[in-house]
């Protein structure tokens, strides 16, 4: 074993700016100090050896002598930090003759009244590795089981376990004395240590045991039950005709006032059983965890274990039942819980159950306009969602939601009525038997919306879906009523001016100063307040929610206000043939309010005047109603219909915020030529089988030692990391191999030595660059001629920067005069697409975060890559972002092309792409791509590493893909 691979048992840090005594220094100190001198002394002799300094091998004895006597418990227990890391053998792996009085001193400590000492000394002993050092001090080990103090018994029974495992020769008898001690012990932690160690080294004793206490097993304390959890499932994992015989104390187990108890027998039992009634218990055992459990982290972890219940199918209708009690979850405050329980009930709700689930969801919606918490708004917005999927699954409940829905439009914050309104477009046009019932509720409600793009958006379905003449005429009342006195400039130079003033010609608005009577100051003096008021502010504020928008200067609403008369004017030319006096008297309602509109927008009243294009669209309107254009009808009454439902196609499961990959992916598909796997016959996990200990899966997985899948060849995916430091013509060969655990980076380095010297000192010194941060530095070695040995060191990364790792190798050749070589190295290069994870969020929340993101970076597009849509696939792949706009959006060939893409951190930070490009001759094909990559983020190394990423990425060709027509 080198150096490098020396078991280590603490971390201790040590100060960068610390500075380390001398050896004459320290044998002064523990020869002539007192108590806490030579404490302060061995501390520093502990961080030296931690940091690798060499120690001198006569200062051991200056320990011996004037430290290891001393009854002080704090200088007893620095000493058994120092007796873990020091160096116990000659290079030749003999044992020191020093430590034959350390041995000794330690056998005294075994017997000593003081029940700490004896009982640190025994979990010091289970860090030993030396047979040579434990065998002297087996029968005091022995003797410590039968004192009267349970620390001592409990470290007693650990020694022995860990000394058992690794020299059993030493105490061969081990599983029967622990046997024999856990029939006699009271002390719940002691028997806990001991049935660890039974359950361990001998299976069979400890299920003997167990069977002879199964019915006490409730009885028992918590840290107990847990191990009993653990040898059931490697029982039955192994042997599983021992199920029966367990099972049932695993049910009892359920049962427990601990919830880590309950949390594990749960999963044990579902892993052991596939009965329904398990399943079931299982279920309703995660279920009432979540719900009693205060840590949210807590009910994230339960409720993920609750998710995967459902990956099988013979447990979905088991699960269908308990839609209801999963509902109760929702009592949590956390967003997170939330979201999750509400995407699992509404994956698991059928037609008997959804009545049930309309009303606790609406039950919640009431709920939510009384809180006052912070994320009750997202809450809200996800309870439409939920209600929205709920609707185009089962249509039957619609008109028990709406009702409900529709109160939201009067809110003044527009994220839940944005939801509604989508969801209330795609219901109508998805259920036509519903029509008028929607028509109906939304004009109930239409005149209380205060949000002027929730008015916008309800606008436009009344004036498509409003199918009767009432509805029109009460639709176009409602308009009339937004917008307020017409003509609009008329009316507002009047209220300008004033009631009791009339001019024949309207004057601009002159400031007025309006004074009131003086007023005493504080200290007795008089004083007279006067404020100077425009003509506009002199307007009464109350004004009529459209109204107040177009003052403003905001005619797109009046653009679509136009559309959406012009609709209702065909469709009431259609409905009454045969009064054509109606329709002209409406017509001509219509084109008096548009040319206010237009009128107004022309004038100094108000913020900003009206652009050409809104300015162009209502002159379009106003001469299809003039003209009566035939091919308008269609245009307006039948394509836009069209046209909906094909974007409901694309995106209809985007707005309804379901994922449809992993729904996709959920449906496992069974092709008629796959093999059948017998369960009796399994040697591995997957599909139901039990090949594999779960627990000792999730133990590596916490390690970061679990095996992971790989989509390719490991060999070629492990080469294709690799990195060449140095030369093959240096005296010193080095590459790295980088692996990446999320949080850290593990640099895995060969060196190795191509001289015919003996190289001594061999040390990596590694520097980083960014939000890196070095975590151990690694252990000077000694590399024989020709040989080679791997060099491990992890780096700690804290955010989604690029980063830079310096290195050099440095060594002292055997024998040479000369100073210390060095060999330069190398950089290593940290690429950020390691932490980022592909993202995805709707057009409103892109646009929301686009606005909100302060950081921009501005990336000019310089490619070889000729077709459009082939460079903004090559843009995705290499930066793992996700696209966001519908391929439908993207079909086609206009020689232009627009996109939006979404990406994640794991250290939470989001970022957002929009990239515009065309051709720079639209009639070549070949021509080059011009255009921007605007990239924004929460933070400034976010948005410039994906830059610098886009950057080094688009100067390549795609590989292994044929370029995509433009």
């Amino acid at each position: 074993m080198t150096s490098s691979e020396l078991p280590c048992y603490a971390l201790i840090n040590v100060p960068k700016d610390v500075e380390f005594p001398s050896d004459q220094q320290l044998k002064e100190k523990f020869e002539k100090g007192d108590t806490k001198t030579k404490t302060d002394a061995l501390k520093k002799l502990v961080l030296m050896l931690y940091q690798g300094e060499k120690m001198s091998p006569n200062l051991m004895m200056y320990v011996i002598r004037f430290c290891l006597p001393n009854e002080d418990h704090a200088l007893k227990k620095v000493l058994l930090l120092f007796w873990e890391i020091v160096p116990k053998t000659t290079p030749d792996g003999k044992l020191l003759h020093e430590m034959i009085l350390v041995c000794d001193a330690y056998r005294k400590d075994l017997q000593h009244p003081n029940e700490f000492i004896r009982g640190s000394t025994l979990r010091f002993l289970c860090k030993l590795k030396e047979p040579e050092l434990l065998e002297p001090l087996m029968p005091a080990i022995r003797a410590c089981l039968d004192h009267s103090h349970s620390y001592v018994r409990r470290n007693a029974v650990l020694a022995i376990y860990t000394i058992y495992s690794s020299f059993d020769f030493l105490i061969s008898d081990a599983p029967e004395v622990i046997y024999r001690y856990l029939e006699g012990e009271q002390d719940a932690s002691c028997k806990r240590n001991a049935f660890i160690m039974l359950s361990q080294v001998d299976q069979a004793r400890a299920l003997e045991y167990l069977s002879g206490c199964i019915e006490q097993v409730n009885s028992f304390n918590d840290t107990l039950q847990l191990i009993i959890v653990e040898l059931i499932y490697k029982v039955c994992h192994t042997s599983p005709g021992e199920r029966n015989k367990f099972i049932r104390c695993v049910y009892n187990l359920l049962q427990s006032q601990s919830p880590a108890v309950r949390y594990d027998a749960a999963g044990t039992l579902v892993t052991l059983s596939t009965a329904p009634a398990a399943v079931k218990t299982a279920a309703q055992t995660y279920i009432d965890l979540i719900v009693k459990q205060s840590d949210n982290n807590v009910k994230l972890i339960v409720l993920d274990r609750l998710i995967e219940l459902r990956e099988h199918a013979s447990n979905e209708k088991v699960l269908q039942e308990l839609v209801m009690d999963i509902l109760r979850v929702l009592s949590s405050s956390d967003y997170e819980v939330r979201k999750k329980i509400l995407h699992l009930v509404l994956d698991l709700v059928s037609s008997r159950n959804v009545e049930e689930m309309v009303m606790f969801l609406k039950k919640e919606i009431n709920k939510t306009t009384n809180e006052t918490q912070e994320d009750v708004g997202r809450y809200r917005q996800l309870l439409v969602r939920t209600l929205h999927s709920a609707t185009i699954k089962f249509p039957d409940v619609a008109q028990q939601i709406f009702p409900v829905l529709m109160e939201f439009l009067s809110d003044q914050n527009d994220s839940a009525a944005t939801d509604v309104l989508v969801f209330v477009r795609e219901a109508i046009q998805r259920l036509p038997h519903l029509r008028n019932v929607i028509v109906v509720q939304l004009l109930e409600v239409f005149g209380n919306i205060r949000n002027v793009q929730v008015f916008r958006a309800a606008l436009w379905i009344l004036g498509e879906y409003s199918d009767s003449s009432e509805n029109i005429a009460q639709v176009f009342r409602l308009i009339k009523k937004s917008i307020g006195d017409l003509p609009i400039v008329e009316s507002e130079e009047a209220a300008l001016l004033g009631p009791d003033e009339s001019a024949p010609e309207a004057e601009p608005a002159k400031p007025t100063e309006k004074k009131t009577a003086p007023t005493v100051t504080a200290d007795g003096t008089y004083a007279t307040q006067s404020a100077l008021l425009s003509g506009p502010a002199l307007a009464k504020e109350d004004k009529p929610l459209l109204r107040k928008a177009l003052l403003e200067g905001n005619f797109f609403y009046a653009s679509t206000l136009a559309t959406v008369l012009t609709k209702l004017f065909y469709r009431y030319s259609q409905l009454n043939t045969d009064h054509p006096n109606k329709v002209h008297q409406f017509g001509g309602e219509i084109l008096f309010v548009l040319s206010s509109i237009i009128r107004l927008g022309k004038s100094n009243l108000v913020k900003s005047q009206i652009t050409e294009d809104d300015l162009d669209r209502i002159s379009t309107t106003i001469r299809l109603i003039v003209d009566n254009w035939p091919g308008a009808t269609d245009v307006f009454l039948n394509e836009c219909r069209v046209s909906l439902d094909l974007m409901l196609d694309a995106k209809g499961d985007v707005d309804r915020h379901e994922d449809v990959v992993k729904s996709k992916k959920s449906k496992k598909i069974v092709q008629v030529d796959d093999p059948i796997h017998f369960t009796q016959l399994a040697t591995r996990v997957g599909d139901g089988q039990t090949g594999v200990n779960l627990f000792e899966l999730s133990l590596s997985q916490a390690l970061g030692t679990a095996p992971k899948a790989a989509k390719f060849d490991f060999a070629s995916s492990k080469l294709g990391k690799v990195i060449q430091l140095s030369g093959f013509s240096d005296p010193v060969y080095a590459e790295a191999y980088v692996n990446v655990h999320q949080y850290d980076i593990v640099l895995d380095v060969l060196i190795v030595n191509q001289t015919d010297d003996t190289l001594q000192n061999v040390s990596l010194e590694l520097s980083t660059v960014g939000d890196l941060k070095l975590v151990d530095k690694p252990t000077p070695l000694t590399l024989a001629p020709q040989d080679f040995t791997n060099i491990k060191a992890t780096v700690k990364v804290t955010s989604t920067e690029n980063g830079i790792i310096f290195s050099t190798i440095a060594y002292d050749v055997r024998g040479s005069t000369s100073d210390r070589l060095c060999v330069y190295l190398q950089d290593i290069r940290i690429d950020i697409m390691d932490y980022i994870v592909p993202g995805s969020c709707t057009d409103t929340e892109f646009r929301t975060m686009w606005v909100e993101f302060e950081w921009e970076n501005k990336v000019t597009v310089n490619t070889p890559v000729t077709s459009l849509r082939g460079y903004m696939d090559h843009i995705a792949e290499t930066t793992n972002m996700k696209l966001l706009t519908a391929d439908a959006a993207l079909a086609g060939d206009c020689g232009f092309l627009a996109a939006n893409f979404c990406a994640h951190s794991i250290f939470g930070e989001d970022a957002l792409v929009n990239i515009s490009i065309e051709k720079a001759d639209h009639a070549d094909p070949n021509s080059a791509i011009i255009g921007h990559i605007r990239i924004r983020a929460k933070s400034q190394g976010m948005a410039l590493s994906i830059g610098d990423k886009i950057n080094s990425a688009q100067k390549e060709k795609p590989k292994n893909k044929s370029p995509t027509a433009a």
